[in-house]
């Protein structure tokens, strides 16, 4: 089974950026935890502030992986060119955020990308990548 972790901005600053939402932990060192607990599974990790380069990585990837587990950031409430794309695709897709959007900003409640996913994980920090894993297996 080959699945991949899409994360979009200012997720590579996870472990420095406002970690009384985010926590404290690197993604990467979560990747490697994750890698280490789905061992069974080729798990692979992409990372890009740049929506265009999101929508490449869904586009080449959706018809060949087994599974895609997407954290937009904030183009999950902007974004209708990346709907697109899953829409686009045959890989299945689970939405993640590791906060819980609805109890932040009212714009964070509005989601272009969940009625085009498979499923939705939402505020259970990092761990919300465990479950979306647990969830496609």
């Amino acid at each position: 089974m080959k699945i991949i972790i899409i994360n979009g901005p200012n997720l590579n600053l996870l472990g420095k950026r406002e970690p009384n939402i985010y926590g404290n932990e690197t993604f990467e060192n979560h990747f490697t935890s994750l890698k280490k607990q789905f061992n069974n599974i080729d798990l692979v990790y992409f990372q890009s502030n740049i929506e265009g380069e999101l929508i490449d990585k869904i586009q080449e990837v959706g018809f060949e992986f087994d599974g895609i587990i997407l954290n937009a950031g904030a183009y999950t409430h902007t974004s209708i060119a990346i709907a697109d794309a899953i829409s686009s695709i045959t890989t299945p897709v689970i939405e993640v955020h590791i906060s819980n959007t609805f109890a932040r900003e009212s714009f964070r409640h509005k989601s272009y990308l969940s009625n085009v996913c498979k499923g939705i994980i939402v505020g259970f920090g990092l761990k919300s990548y465990n479950l979306a894993l647990q969830s496609l297996l």
